[in-house]
Parts: structure tokens; sequence; C-alpha cells
């Protein structure tokens, strides 16, 4: 099982986990006390949001085109795998959300 800490303008504001059934998003509980939803998406909850397939909100997030390829081959990573492509660039994200590996 592969998980990531998810930021928000710098502030953990969850765990993204891959799990034989699917994808797992869960807000910090720490972060539900003060923090704001990363997306519309995503209002703040106790309850976990589940997925069978990788979410577009952390799909979107993942390089595209040129890039992605790019990406893929240099850090020998599957293209079709964008949990390992979040896990591996997701420090260098444009934007409020940036991801960072727990564990692989």
């Amino acid at each position: 099982m592969r998980q990531a800490l998810v930021h928000y303008n710098g502030r953990i504001a969850g765990t993204i986990s891959e799990m034989i059934e699917g994808f797992e998003f869960q807000y910090d509980t720490d972060y539900l006390a003060g923090g704001i939803p990363i997306s519309f998406n995503y209002p703040l909850q106790e309850v976990a949001f589940y997925y069978a397939e990788f979410p577009s909100f952390f799909e979107n997030l993942v390089a595209e085109g040129w890039m992605r390829k790019l990406q893929s081959q240099e850090q020998h990573i599957d293209e079709a795998d964008p949990f390992g492509l979040l896990l591996a660039n997701g420090r260098d994200l444009t934007g409020a959300v940036t991801i960072t590996a727990l564990s692989e």
C-alpha cells in the first residue's frame, strides 16, 4: 500500500492511500479543526473519501503530455501510474496542494 501526505498551503491536510480496492483520501483531524477544503469535491468531514480508481482531483495534479512522458522515462515509473508519478513529483506542484510520500 502506498501513502502520501497531502499538504494545503504548507499545512498537512490529510493522506491519500492506495488500497487493494481503490483509493482513500482522509483529512487529518488537526486540519479539520481549522482548515479549509482542498477542493470543492472534498468538503471538510471526518469520514474518508473512497474511490475505485485514482481520484480525478489528484490525477489532475500529475503532469501531462511530454512532461509526463519525460518524468516516466527518467524516473522509471509507468506512465499509466498516476499515483507513482504524483509520489515522485508531488513536492514540485504549482498551486496550494503538494504531495509527499509516506511509504512505498
